[in-house]
C-alpha cells in the first residue's frame, strides 16, 4: 500500500493561502488516491462504504444532529426490514447510495440524494447534471468542477449545502473517470484547515475562495482514504489467509460482504447459514484476526476490516 501513499508535502497541515499551493498539493494527493482506485482491489467496496459512513457523519454534523459514525453504524444495520432508517439514517444511504453507484450521474439519482437528505427538489437542479458533463468533456481540473458543481447547488437553494457537497464529490468522481464514485471532499467539511481568514470561518460552497477550500478538501480527503485503505488492505490480506481454515457453510458469502460493506452483523443470516452459526464463525475470524468487531457492545454486534 506504500505506492498509494500521498506524499508528506502535499498532506494539509494548517490552512493554505495560496491557490497555486492549494493546486499543487491536491494533485499530487488525488494522483495517489487515483492509482488506489485503479487497483481494482477487492476491498474497494468496503472502503469506499467506510469513507461513505465518514462523509455521512460530517454531513449529519453540518445538519446540526448528533450522530456520530458509530450512531449511524447502528441505525443503518440494526434497523429490522422495512423499517425507516430516520433523517441520519437516510443522509447515510445518500452517502451509501453514491459510493455504491457506478457513473455518469443521472436527474434521478440526483433528485434521490436530494430527498434523502431532506432537500425540497427544484428543476433548476437537474440542469446541473448536464452541467457537470459539459465541464468533464471539456477536461476541467477536478476540484474545479467539484467546486463549480457545489456552489451552483448552493445558487439555486441556500438551504442545500448538504446536497452541494454530495454534488461535489460526485463531480470529483466523475470527472477523475472513476468508476465507482468515491465519498472524499465531505468528510473535511468541519477539517481545521478548511477555516479562512481572520474569524477563521468554516469554507463553504457559497462563500468566497471555495475553490481553494476544494483544493484542500480534495488533498486532506485524499490523504486520509489512502491511509484507510491500507488499514483496510493489512485487514483483507489477513482475511484471505485464513479463508482456507473456514468450514462454516456460507462463509464465502460473509466474506464477500466483509470484502464488500463497511459492516456486517454478527447475527447475519442466509439459506446457508443460521444465525447461530454466524455467530460462531465471527468469533472464529475476531480469534484469527480477520476481522474488527466494531460497536464495543457484547451483543448486537458489527463486524468489517
Amino acid at each position: 500500500m506504500n505506492a498509494h501513499r500521498v506524499p508528506a508535502w502535499a498532506v494539509p497541515r494548517a490552512p493554505v493561502e495560496s491557490e497555486v499551493e492549494a493546486a499543487y498539493m491536491a494533485g499530487s494527493a488525488m494522483n495517489s488516491l487515483d492509482n488506489l482506485v485503479r487497483s481494482d482491489a477487492p476491498w474497494l467496496g468496503a472502503w469506499r462504504q467506510r469513507l461513505a459512513l465518514k462523509a455521512a457523519a460530517a454531513t449529519v454534523k453540518l445538519m446540526r444532529r448528533a450522530e456520530d459514525e458509530s450512531a449511524l453504524r447502528d441505525a443503518w444495520y440494526l434497523r429490522q426490514p422495512g423499517d425507516d432508517p430516520g433523517p441520519a439514517g437516510n443522509v447515510l444511504l445518500a452517502w451509501r447510495k453514491l459510493a455504491g453507484r457506478s457513473l455518469p450521474l443521472s436527474v434521478e439519482d440526483l433528485q434521490s440524494a436530494a430527498d434523502l437528505l431532506g432537500i425540497t427538489w427544484t428543476d433548476a437542479f437537474a440542469e446541473r447534471v448536464e452541467e457537470i458533463a459539459d465541464n468533464v468533456r471539456a477536461m476541467a481540473p477536478a476540484p474545479l468542477i467539484a467546486a463549480g458543481a457545489a456552489t451552483a447547488i448552493m445558487h439555486e437553494d441556500p438551504s442545500a449545502e448538504a446536497l452541494a457537497w454530495w454534488m461535489a464529490d460526485i463531480a470529483l468522481s466523475w470527472r477523475m473517470g472513476w468508476r465507482n464514485a468515491v465519498p472524499l471532499i465531505a468528510s473535511q467539511i468541519h477539517a481545521t484547515v478548511l477555516r479562512f481568514g481572520p474569524d477563521r470561518r468554516r469554507g463553504r460552497p457559497d462563500a468566497p475562495g471555495f475553490e481553494r477550500a476544494v483544493y484542500i478538501a480534495a488533498a486532506a480527503g485524499a490523504n486520509e482514504a489512502c491511509r484507510l485503505a491500507a488499514a483496510i488492505a493489512l485487514q483483507a490480506e489477513r482475511l484471505q489467509e485464513v479463508t482456507p481454515k473456514l468450514r462454516a457453510k456460507g462463509a464465502g458469502e460473509v466474506i464477500a460482504l466483509l470484502l464488500s460493506d463497511d459492516a456486517v452483523s454478527g447475527s447475519f443470516t442466509s439459506k446457508a447459514m443460521t444465525r447461530w452459526a454466524s455467530r460462531r464463525l465471527f468469533e472464529r475470524l475476531q480469534q484469527l484476526d480477520a476481522v474488527r468487531e466494531l460497536s464495543g457492545r457484547s451483543s448486537f454486534r458489527l463486524y468489517g476490516l
